[in-house]
């Protein structure tokens, strides 16, 4: 069984897509509406933004406090730790 793995950020994140996700709904809705193409290119963008930053705390909290706590002292080798920030970081 995994243990949760929980930051200080992630109720913060959370609450960034839960409002992305009210946003997209509305976008959805926009459709149904037949608003314009612009209006719906410019909210989806607007949603696309909001996840996307999302992601970029999700990392950058990632970097701050797991990698940097591995590279300080913890089980993890350096050589692990860089493998680690590789992988994370082609999702930016």
């Amino acid at each position: 069984m995994t243990s949760k793995h929980v930051h200080e950020t992630h109720p913060d994140i959370v609450k960034r897509l839960r409002r992305a996700e009210g946003h997209l709904r509305g976008v959805i809705e926009m459709f149904g509406d037949g608003r314009s193409c612009l209006d719906l290119a410019q909210q989806l963008h607007a949603v696309e933004k909001a996840i996307s930053e999302a992601k970029r705390a999700l990392i950058h909290d990632h970097v701050d406090h797991c990698l940097d706590a591995a590279a300080n002292g913890s089980a993890k080798s350096a050589k692990s730790v860089l493998a680690e920030f590789k992988a994370i970081s082609k999702y930016l």
